[in-house]
């Protein structure tokens, strides 16, 4: 079956994730952003998880090159959540021209040893996408979050597809950007759908109008919503009941 990995940043929505039926979840805060290193609070709370969690170590927006001082924050940031006794982290770094950081993420992976690990969308910014998959399996991540360079999972679909065959089963390729139940026919054609990454969220308003006044609130806040999460699980569904059928 397809493993459904919805992407939180509160506990409202890890809550909604997991009664819509997410059978993992990753964890961050402040989405709008791409998604921050979770707080030790919400980290406390979803260790009591039913379901594997995966927390983001990426302690600010913007690029993924990161100095030797940033290095100590993200390596602290991974013993923390193990610490924590979550399952896994999602990982990532960059040269300057994109390609991946090798020996940053040799030591960021070797201080998760034991942890299940993904390596995040820096991917997604490489040069040479074969290149950097093969450095990924050398050090033993599971999983590859990706949109295949473009702007959503469905637009990448090819590149997805040749990245499926050339990783075969040694690490799974997982769509992530513009997932929703429509596009999970047409990706579920072009590759295998071992997994895929969603945020199943929606325009959050909820936030009081004196907040929104004086900036404590996002305008690009989003909220998870278990609703979405089920559809997504139902396509997800349906289209593996169309693959074992062959329709």
């Amino acid at each position: 079956m397809t493993l459904l990995e919805v992407c939180v940043d509160d506990a409202e929505g890890f809550a909604a994730a997991l009664a819509g039926g997410a059978d993992r979840i990753e964890l961050c805060s402040a989405l709008e952003l791409g998604g921050l290193t979770p707080s030790p609070g919400l980290v406390a709370m979803a260790a009591k998880s039913p379901v594997p969690v995966h927390a983001m170590i990426r302690h600010r927006p913007g690029h993924f090159v990161y100095s030797a001082a940033e290095a100590e924050v993200l390596l602290a940031d991974i013993a923390a959540m193990r610490a924590a006794g979550l399952a896994g982290v999602v990982l990532g770094a960059s040269f300057s021209d994109g390609r991946l950081d090798e020996p940053l993420l040799t030591r960021m992976v070797e201080a998760a040893a034991g942890m299940a690990i993904t390596l995040h969308r820096a991917f997604d910014i490489v040069p040479d996408h074969r290149a950097a998959a093969d450095i990924a399996m050398k050090l033993g991540f599971g999983t590859i979050l990706t949109s295949g360079g473009a702007a959503s999972a469905l637009a990448g679909r090819d590149v997805l597809a040749r990245l499926a065959r050339h990783v075969g089963d040694a690490i799974t390729i997982m769509p992530g950007a513009g997932i929703s139940p429509d596009v999970i026919p047409d990706l579920s054609r072009a590759l295998p759908l071992r997994a895929v990454h969603g945020s199943c969220s929606e325009a959050d308003a909820s936030a009081p109008e004196n907040a929104a006044r004086l900036g404590f609130s996002s305008p690009a806040r989003r909220r998870t919503s278990r609703e979405k999460v089920a559809a997504l699980k139902a396509a997800l569904a349906a289209a593996e009941m169309g693959a074992a059928s062959g329709t």
